[in-house]
């Protein structure tokens, strides 16, 4: 494992972090105000998309990179979604 496989490790664990703290306040408020459905769908095809490139290339660290991405922002759209309906 390189440097950069390790940089790399690490910018797709933040990028899948960086949506924890708007699942959090989702959770506390039940409120989705300013939130567009179409943006975060919008970037769970792309975190698809690219997790299934990294598959096929064989780049195991930007498929499961991009993999907890797809869910975490996925859980957003969940969310979003669970909180219009009420």
């Amino acid at each position: 494992m390189t440097y950069t496989d390790i940089l790399f490790m690490f910018g797709a664990l933040l990028n899948a972090s960086l949506f924890v703290p708007q699942i959090v306040l989702l959770y506390k408020t039940r409120k989705t105000i300013g939130l567009s459905l179409p943006m975060f769908l919008g970037f769970n095809m792309i975190q698809f998309v690219t997790a299934l490139h990294g598959y096929m290339v064989k780049d195991y660290i930007l498929m499961w990179g991009y993999m907890l991405s797809f869910f975490t922002c996925g859980w957003v759209v969940v969310l979003i979604i669970i909180y219009r309906k009420n």
